[in-house]
């Protein structure tokens, strides 16, 4: 019960920075896939944050 509470008091924080990003929140699936949370922390290193896009920082 309490690694139930604690699971989601942990991911709801990611799944809402990923969705500011402009992406699903289902990303966070991906997160918790032991290689694959590699690969997704590079590709959302070097993609296109859909909600900057319209902003002009560097």
């Amino acid at each position: 019960m309490i690694v139930i509470v604690i699971a989601i008091v942990t991911i709801y924080p990611y799944v809402r920075i990923i969705q500011r990003t402009g992406h699903s929140g289902w990303w966070i699936l991906a997160g918790l896939i032991p290689v694959l949370n590699l690969a997704m922390l590079w590709a959302f290193a070097f993609a296109r944050w859909p909600a900057l896009d319209g902003d002009r920082r560097p």
